[in-house]
């Protein structure tokens, strides 16, 4: 069967299918050995890992990596993220119950409130925060000594992080996008997990279609496992993982639905561009922050879109993927000598 049917053996949760330790960890080569000396070495000298920043776009494992270190070094991972800290006292309140050894996890770190960052140079650097009781003339500092934590930060934006907070962390490791054997790798695992009896090539399909990210391979999975359960064949291979796709709305270059209304509307309404952001989340309906986050990068490594410091503009293979025309070179020269007259420090639109 290609799927269970014992409710008991249902896993909904993606935390059932995260490794557990750094060599179970698929993909990131360099990382991996990076962080495997960094461990290495605190363990020899019975010291607390140095801090970590991770940087990379969403779903390359910046969470699992963050709680895998905390296994790795016998401490206690606990896990929030920068808009939920919205005063000083909610970090001040973490930092104080953290135990010798124990990881604090903050995704999204760019977007921690300028007071809470403050209290964390502190914390980094000398294993204390400050505390101001009381108001104008009998207003006091209270100093409280921290035990030694390891503060493990995660970003999508590294480039929104604030120099201060960026210094104080002795490891910035990048995580980039997969391949297709490294995604396959993990979708292969998964579906043992999951109980599914999935092909290597309709493995190495799915992970084709996974926008180079193990979240999505695994969202993916999960959807062909729901058609599973109700097809339930023998076994799971490319013709039944196509057909799937078709159903999901994914195309061969692993574009969805959003995708593709985002590469039309710049083709149709705008004629390639360039077109703001702003422009595109109002017309099509969400917000800029899920664009530049969840679409962007994929289109821009996939080379369907670019950025100019007038807007986004379609590529030549963006014309190409929608069917339409080369620019014209006179088209051409004239988005370059636009581009040149621009302030290349200027935000993009």
């Amino acid at each position: 069967m290609a799927g269970s049917t014992d409710s008991s053996k249902e896993i909904e949760s993606e935390e059932w299918i995260r490794p557990e330790t750094l060599a179970e960890f698929v993909g990131q080569p360099k990382l991996r050995e990076r962080l495997g000396v960094a461990l290495q070495a605190a363990k020899a000298r019975s010291e607390t890992l140095d801090h970590v920043l991770f940087s990379g776009p969403p779903g390359l494992g910046k969470t699992t990596l963050a709680a895998i270190l905390a296994r790795e070094m016998g401490g206690r991972f606990h896990s929030t993220s920068a808009p939920a800290l919205t005063k000083p006292g909610d970090l001040a309140r973490i930092l104080t119950l953290l135990e010798e050894g124990d990881i604090l996890f903050i995704d999204e770190i760019h977007r921690l409130q300028r007071n809470c960052e403050e209290i964390l140079y502190s914390a980094m650097e000398d294993g204390f925060i400050d505390f101001i009781l009381g108001e104008g003339m009998s207003a006091r500092s209270v100093k409280l000594h921290l035990k030694p934590f390891t503060l493990v930060g995660a970003t999508t934006r590294s480039g929104m992080l604030s120099a201060p907070l960026r210094a104080r962390f002795g490891l910035h490791l990048k995580l980039d996008f997969y391949d297709e054997e490294s995604l396959a790798t993990i979708v292969l695992r998964a579906a043992r997990i999951y109980e599914l009896q999935l092909s290597q090539t309709a493995a190495s399909l799915l992970a084709s279609r996974s926008r180079m990210t193990p979240r999505e391979s695994l969202r993916l999975l999960r959807r062909v496992r729901d058609y599973a359960t109700l097809a339930r064949p023998q076994s799971i291979e490319p013709g039944f993982i196509e057909q799937c796709m078709t159903s999901l709305g994914i195309d061969t270059l692993g574009l969805n639905e959003t995708d593709r209304h985002i590469l039309h509307l710049m083709a149709e309404r705008y004629r390639g561009g360039p077109v703001g952001l702003r422009t595109i989340a109002a017309l099509i309906d969400e917000e800029e922050r899920t664009i530049e986050e969840n679409h962007e990068p994929f289109l821009l490594r996939i080379g369907l879109i670019e950025k100019t410091p007038q807007g986004r503009v379609l590529s030549a293979s963006g014309r190409r993927y929608l069917g339409l025309d080369p620019l014209d070179a006179a088209t051409v020269k004239q988005r370059n000598d636009d581009d040149a007259s621009e302030d290349p420090e200027l935000p993009f639109a």
